[in-house]
């Protein structure tokens, strides 16, 4: 095993490896299941919220790739924290980023198992949990570059599918389609329209609190896109292929997001959306399309598997970042000599095992409940991100700021705006009932692992320096 240098890590990641591993973490289970969840709060008035949050999403990945290309520090984003702003914020970054993974892996592998109880309703969910927590863990625990190839094909699927049932969908709404009873006999269905998107109690049905509570799940639905930050060190020419791949991921997740619920929402109305399976499932089965809806569920594992994939890769990297920073146990960051940190996907692991026995143990309910706190954890990481971007910024000559390889647009009003809808977010988990829990669950991490900085870790971190300073001959020490 080597002590962790920066250059341990592999960079085995190419330009289409790093697009679809921040694609493989934010079009996942918030889309293919949570989205259930968020229409039945907001109704139609849900793509509105999507497009809404995903402004301020294409802002703080603008504000983190300018820091990136501006100056690579270890840890991403936690090490811009504690850069730009003080290390209690780094630390306090680094390990909600984590507890946000976390969260995010044992929400995928709950929503996986109802995916599977479609095709084996006998079967214990449970069981399906531990046994995908299993084997997305073995796969982490491989060289980057297989990491990267498998990520690259499981949400090549999924966005192809996506792009196939907004067409299929588009199809429907305009032109109708034929389909076979049972008798053999063949049945036109009439084209649908769009008037499901307001004729079921308008666009905003359960009014603007209806609209604002949905936040709780939109904004869980894009977490994991920040993973680009993480990937740095490990990407062939970072220079030139995070830019591409923050410039290219946004768009093209509104237009999935804000595409499939347009679609969905038109030939099915949005009132009679149970969340039991997946919105996409439940639809095209419950339309007459069968043949789809099974497909489709084929989709929504492979998806789930993929973000799974990608926010245990993301959560391994950051104690990584955090154990280079003296923010976490030295353990955490060494690598095998294939360039893995072994020891993060172990602790991972351990805690989606913890997930899977919750699972066992409160299999009602349990999804809403996680969604909302990470949700909490996602906005906390995204708000560090543009406040550690505006401090730079303010630190910053104007000449040098005029310099900058990658500046995020409208500054400083877009960053400003983005601030406020993040921190307005935050305060909309304690006006739903059922993600005020998370607000005070996420009040207590907060302050409890400020505890632990003040306590066990302050005065022990080492300073912050660029990636290429942290180059130097490997240590070994046996494993």
């Amino acid at each position: 095993m080597r002590v962790a240098q920066h250059k341990e890590l592999k960079q085995g990641l190419s330009r289409r490896h790093i697009l679809f591993i921040a694609l493989g973490s934010a079009i996942g289970t918030g889309l293919f299941y949570g989205s259930a969840k968020a229409i039945q709060l907001a109704g139609p008035s849900v793509i509105l919220a999507y497009l809404l949050a995903g402004a301020a999403v294409f802002i703080v990945m603008r504000a983190l790739g300018e820091m990136v290309l501006h100056q690579p520090l270890p840890g991403s984003f936690g090490g811009y924290a504690s850069h730009y702003m003080n290390p209690l914020a780094g630390f306090l970054t680094g390990w909600t980023y984590i507890i946000e993974m976390v969260l995010v892996c044992i929400a995928d592998v709950i929503a996986f198992s109802i995916y599977m109880g479609l095709w084996f309703p006998d079967v214990a969910p449970w069981l399906w949990s531990l046994g995908i927590t299993l084997i997305i863990a073995g796969l982490n625990l491989c060289a980057v570059r297989m990491f990267g190839e498998m990520e690259f094909w499981l949400s090549l699927i999924k966005v192809a599918a996506i792009g196939a049932m907004i067409a299929g969908g588009a199809w429907i709404i305009f032109f109708g389609f034929s389909s076979t009873a049972s008798d053999g006999s063949a049945v036109r269905h009439a084209a649908t329209g769009i008037s499901n998107l307001w004729s079921h109690g308008g666009w905003f049905p359960n009014g603007l609190l209806g609209f604002v509570s949905a936040f709780a799940v939109v904004m869980f639905a894009f977490g994991g896109i920040e993973i680009i930050g993480l990937t740095t060190a490990e990407a062939q020419q970072p220079e030139k292929n995070i830019p591409r791949a923050i410039n290219s991921v946004p768009s093209r997740i509104l237009i999935f997001y804000v595409g499939t619920m347009f679609v969905l929402m038109s030939i099915y109305p949005w009132n009679e959306i149970t969340g039991a399976s997946s919105p996409l499932v439940q639809i095209f089965g419950s339309i007459g399309v069968a043949s789809a809806a099974q497909i489709l569920n084929v989709v929504v594992i492979t998806a789930a598997v993929s973000a799974i994939n990608s926010d245990l890769f993301g959560a391994a990297r950051m104690m990584y970042g955090l154990a280079k920073h003296k923010h976490a146990p030295d353990a955490l960051g060494l690598v095998s000599r294939a360039g893995v940190p072994v020891i993060p996907v172990i602790v991972m692991l351990g805690a989606m095992l913890a997930g899977v026995l919750l699972h066992k143990l409160y299999p009602e309910g349990l999804f809403f409940i996680v969604a909302a706190m990470a949700t909490f954890a996602t906005v906390w990481v995204w708000l560090m991100i543009l406040l550690s971007h505006w401090c730079m910024r303010r630190k910053l000559a104007k000449q040098e700021a005029a310099g900058l390889a990658f500046p995020v647009p409208w500054w400083p009003v877009a960053p400003a705006a983005a601030i406020g809808f993040l921190a307005f977010t935050i305060v909309l988990l304690g006006v739903n009932e059922a993600s005020r829990p998370a607000l005070y669950a996420g009040v207590v991490w907060i302050a409890g692992m400020s505890f632990v900085y003040w306590r066990f870790v302050r005065g022990r971190e080492i300073p912050l320096t660029t990636l290429a300073e942290l180059d130097g001959p490997a240590v070994r020490r046996p494993f």
